[in-house]
């Protein structure tokens, strides 16, 4: 089968939605399928090569707005490739806008990985293309119920959704040293470990957790690692000088694939401090509890607490609630019977999202739209 994933970046650019779209077109090609890759370049002119099986085409890119990047190349691109569906990655409207007007009419699927909440300008003008786009998408991806029973825009496609969770290569994490993992957390200090990984956008509510350690009570001791680095990077470093944590909350930046299973080994919680419907799932959810480290998220309607269980894998508190937060973290701390049980609950809940299941059942969708082509995988 010929497969176009369209995105607006790819691998070595990292973020939720490009990891996705990368494991997934990996995972396709290593079952035989061949699968392309288009997105944009970060520089003007277009890139062509292979990635691990990959074919990847990063058309010239002339400007970002708004987060969007805008590219004249790509919808060129889009009409060059001779496949048999396309596999949109939701919100990138130059994408979608390229596949309506250059897509030859192929059978195409849509993940509709969130809402776009902050752009909400851009979305009055995008809003008639946007409604054209899915109504003439073949299907759409939602990757948990509560997505689809929030989001104002699924509400009208209800039965073009399909829900297929998420999943992740879950071995690395499983599997990681726990004496590499125990020398780390020695090099990281002492006292409880809080662990967050995520690039440092608006939306992941890093300023509530720093809040939440300034009012810790039962474990004042604890520290905070922050994996990571994004555009809301150097406000929360003077934002936790400011708080008083200098010495108790570590930003170590973006560190290798390989090392990151260390950092979840060697924490004690995991905390997605989420204060917006931008994170839709929380992929860094089921990293942590692959690793058994019990994880404290919000309650945002979303997927954050599809994933993690209040009271199974995990806790669930409101968003925007540093309160809230500190005493999730102390109640945790303080009890190591409770915070073994939801280890070990983190861990069989993580079983429910493995990369394979999620291949199995998007490729399950194209078969459906693209009968007898080749059907490996």
């Amino acid at each position: 089968m010929r497969i176009l994933h369209v995105y607006k970046d790819y691998f070595p650019v990292l973020g939720g939605i490009e990891n996705h779209v990368r494991l997934l077109a990996e995972a396709q090609a290593a079952l035989g399928h061949d699968v392309t890759v288009l997105v944009t370049n970060p520089g003007p002119h277009t890139w062509r090569g292979e990635m691990n099986g990959v074919r990847v085409v990063k058309a010239a890119r002339l400007a970002t707005v708004a987060s969007t990047p805008l590219s004249l190349a790509l919808p060129r691109a889009l009409a060059r490739q001779g496949a048999d569906i396309t596999h949109l990655h939701y919100p990138y409207p130059v994408g979608e806008v390229a596949h309506l007007l250059a897509g030859g009419g192929r059978r195409a699927v849509l993940s509709y990985h969130s809402d776009v909440v902050r752009q909400r300008r851009i979305m009055r003008l995008y809003a008639p293309l946007m409604e054209r786009v899915l109504r003439t998408i073949d299907r759409i991806l939602v990757a948990t119920p509560n997505y689809l029973e929030s989001s104002p825009v699924l509400r009208s496609f209800r039965d073009k959704c399909y829900i297929i969770p998420y999943g992740i290569d879950r071995r690395r994490f499983v599997e990681a040293d726990m004496g590499e993992a125990q020398a780390l957390r020695r090099r990281l200090g002492g006292g409880p470990l809080l662990l967050f990984v995520g690039v440092l956008r608006y939306y992941k509510g890093l300023r509530y957790l720093l809040e939440a350690m300034a009012r810790l009570g039962a474990r004042p001791d604890a520290r905070l690692v922050i994996v990571g680095e994004g555009p809301e990077g150097e406000a929360l470093r003077r934002q936790a000088a400011a708080l008083g944590l200098a010495d108790r909350v570590q930003f170590v930046g973006r560190v290798p694939d390989d090392v990151l299973p260390l950092y979840y080994r060697a924490a004690d919680l995991f905390v997605l401090p989420a204060s917006e419907r931008s994170e839709a799932f929380g992929l860094v959810q089921l990293e942590a509890m692959s690793s058994g480290l019990p994880v404290i998220c919000t309650e945002l309607g979303t997927g954050t607490s599809y994933v993690n269980r209040h009271g199974e894998s995990g806790w669930v508190v409101p968003p925007r609630d540093a309160a809230a937060l500190a005493h999730a973290i102390d109640v945790l701390l303080a009890d190591d019977v409770l915070r073994q049980r939801l280890a070990a609950g983190a861990l069989a809940r993580s079983e429910q999202f493995s990369a394979e299941g999620m291949v199995r059942e998007i490729l399950g969708v194209y078969r459906e739209l693209v009968p007898g082509v080749d059907g490996r995988g």
